[in-house]
């Protein structure tokens, strides 16, 4: 028999699974295996059933769920009555939290013992044994009982994991997922340490610093304390560029990829660690005499998304683009999936490229955009520039990163891009590296020679076929047309559909039905379409934020109307503009992709606003922008 406590209570029978009857059966059970042997007495088992008022039939009841808990079993269940309790025999089971447990002790013997690349993967086969949150589907008195030993079990298996593998050098690998984790445990300071850490061998010393004034302010604002000594020990090690390397890095050495005419031919030896910019003023280097280094062949792109679906004519663009020697530009409305599919195509296009990648997100996380030189000082250090080496200027840098690209095959992805004027410095020079930009704005299709790709909402199959990959294909292929509502509540956008099948996942005992009511009260909907760092409000802040007085105003108005639909003569009259005047705001909204232009066909023109902007419009800026 197997049993699974990490995500929902399950039990299988020679590969069968096991029908349960509800979060009372399945307590029942959870108790019994955490006792791992033990007899769990009666009066424990209905306190968490039904907490410290059970009802005067409990007793009864407890004996029916056990009762049939037996049969649904079957033969050789284990499960027997030992005096005033129950108890049940694990011999020749198996339960995922005792593999966990014994996968987790394994691995930090092994990461005390420096074995850092064995640590590494008993942690991460044990950190794969959990589908959720452990005892997802049991009542809250046993939730709240053992839920949060088994948690801290978790969450201290993620961090030794991730130390083991920053141990190995596998920081860019570690990124995304350290940043959740940090995200969900803002004051767990190993983790901010080990996302400090990650950042800094990234060269990302200025968003590593930024995590220390974050946290330092929580801890002060949360728990009136400060950071610990070693958090500030290493927060002066990054703000001084004296940070160690990896500890037993995977790869000693890196090929030498051809270096410019102008650099001497060097020997192959260890990449320069990314490390970041010293705060001090550095002297700049003449451009046309480099110093020899060892070129690094970079790979910063972020994982790809496992489970992207959909967009086939749109990735077969990108693709074909990318393999006929152009460079990309992917826009569309917040929350299209730019990245995603951004990150999916790179993935795939890995092989045309095989001198590296590089990366950059162009906007802070605050919103504002990235300097094109705070980026390029990042993909110099990438491409194996020693920080002292790193020119000052703008200009300087520019021309050092062509020099450096010169005769290399790289894909250069920059996300979330805010005009063209900051992608421009940013661009390699002639040669086969190739760019993949996105963004919101319309100016990028300036950038000279790139395949314009824009993204709007999903199909009505492709926005089905998403939410059946996350949610569960069984589910929703049983509810066609909740899952229909759910696609349209969402407008079908890739990331409010995300939201709405991970909630659904977190949430087995909900049907698609209960979600698509639970979205359809248009005063709930934004509330309902968050989840962990995920936000859709989030998400379309950005493009709100950017609009100036008039244009917000309008929208808001716009918004108040309720119109499915309108012309330039609907505007003019809501707006009380000439018409002239009102069709300029609604091509500036279009800009801001707040608005869907119609095609071509329509006469008037007409003009769409998504469901969910117009419920931000009608909350208006301030607030959005507030909260």
């Amino acid at each position: 028999m197997d049993f699974t406590l990490l995500g929902p209570v399950s039990a299988a029978v020679d590969g069968r699974m096991v029908e349960l009857d509800g979060a009372k059966q399945r307590t029942a059970l959870a108790a019994l295996l955490l006792a791992r042997g033990r007899v769990v007495p009666d009066e424990r088992l209905t306190t968490l059933l039904w907490g410290w008022e059970p009802p005067a039939t409990s007793t009864n009841q407890l004996y029916t769920y056990v009762s049939r808990l037996r049969t649904r079993l079957g033969a050789g269940h284990g499960l027997h009555r030992h005096g005033a309790g129950y108890r049940m025999d694990t011999d020749g089971t198996t339960v995922d939290w005792d593999r966990f447990r014994e996968l987790a002790d394994a691995g930090r013997a092994d990461l005390r013992a420096a074995r850092y690349a064995e640590a590494e993967r008993r942690l991460a086969d044990a950190l794969a044994l959990w589908r959720g949150p452990a005892l997802a589907d049991v009542t809250e008195h046993l939730a709240a009982a053992e839920g949060p030993r088994l948690a801290e079990a978790h969450l201290a298996a993620v961090e030794q994991h991730a130390e083991a593998a920053l141990a190995l050098g596998r920081h860019d690998e570690l990124l995304p997922g350290l940043t959740r984790h940090v995200t969900g445990h803002p004051v767990r300071e190993r983790a901010r340490a080990q996302l400090m850490t990650a950042l800094f061998r990234a060269g990302r010393q200025a968003d590593a610093l930024a995590q220390y004034e974050e946290a330092r302010r929580l801890l002060a604002d949360e728990l009136g304390i400060d950071p610990g000594p070693e958090l500030r020990a290493l927060h002066q090690e990054i703000l001084t560029g004296t940070l160690a390397g990896p500890a037993a890095p995977e790869r000693a050495a890196v090929a030498v990829a051809p270096a410019a005419p102008a650099e001497k031919p060097v020997a192959a030896g260890p990449a320069a660690e990314p490390t970041a910019e010293p705060v001090a003023e550095r002297a700049t280097e003449p451009v046309g005499e480099p110093t020899a280094e060892p070129v690094a062949r970079p790979a910063l792109l972020p994982a790809a998304p496992r489970d992207f679906t959909g967009r086939e004519t749109e990735l077969r663009l990108v693709l074909d683009a990318l393999h006929d020697g152009r460079d990309v530009t992917v826009t569309g409305a917040p929350g299209t999936g730019k990245s995603a599919l951004a990150l999916y195509a790179a993935e795939h296009a890995r092989d045309a490229f095989p001198d590296g990648q590089l990366h950059a997100d162009l906007r802070d996380a605050d919103g504002t955009p990235r300097s094109p030189r705070q980026v390029l000082g990042w993909f110099l250090r990438a491409l194996g520039t020693a920080p002292a080496h790193v020119p000052d200027g703008l200009d300087e840098r520019a021309q050092r990163y062509r020099t450096l690209l010169a005769g290399r095959r790289m894909l250069v992805l920059l996300d979330n891009a805010a005009d063209d004027a900051q992608v421009r410095p940013l661009l390699p020079g002639g040669g086969a590296t190739r760019t993949l930009v996105t963004g919101l704005r319309p100016d990028l299709a300036a950038l000279e020679g790139a395949r314009l790709v824009r993204l709007g909402p999903m199909s009505p199959a492709e926005a089905a076929r998403l939410l059946a990959s996350i949610a569960g294909p069984e589910r929703l292929a049983a509810d066609p047309e909740s899952t229909a509502r759910i696609a349209e509540y969402c407008d079908r956008l890739p990331l409010a559909l995300r939201i709405a099948a991970a909630r659904l996942a977190d949430r087995p005992h909900w049907r698609p039905a209960r979600l698509a009511d639970r979205l359809a009260p248009a005063e709930r909907r934004l509330g309902e379409l968050r989840i962990g760092s995920l936000d859709i409000t989030t998400a379309l802040r950005p493009a709100l934020a950017a609009l100036d007085a008039p244009a917000a105003h309008a929208l808001a108005v716009l918004a108040a109307a309720g119109l499915a639909a309108l012309t330039a003569a609907d505007a003019a009259a809501l707006l009380d503009l000439p018409l002239d005047d009102a069709e300029d705001v609604l091509e500036r909204l279009c800009d801001a992709r707040l608005l869907e232009p119609g095609s071509g066909a329509d006469r008037p023109a007409r003009y769409r606003m998504p469901a969910l902007v117009g419920l931000l419009g009608r909350l208006g800026r301030a607030a959005v922008l507030a909260a």
